[in-house]
């Protein structure tokens, strides 16, 4: 598990569908007030970024060192 390797939730664009939370076999996740928040980030897998490319659609997800477009 990580302390540096976490996903980064972008609070605009999440939509508060939750597919994020419901994906995430580590519960890294959970429901806010309708948006996902990083709950644990230190139960997150080094370099899984499946929340991101299995369950987010809306490309509210990244992780550091992730290029900005």
């Amino acid at each position: 598990m990580s302390k540096e390797w976490y996903p980064i939730i972008d609070q605009e664009k999440c939509t508060g569908c939750f597919e994020c939370v419901k994906f995430c076999p580590h519960d890294v996740l959970e429901e806010g007030d309708n948006v996902a928040l990083v709950a644990y980030p230190e139960k997150c897998v080094d370099f899984c970024r499946g929340c991101q490319k299995g369950a987010c659609e809306f490309e509210a997800i990244s992780y550091p060192g992730d290029r900005k477009e």
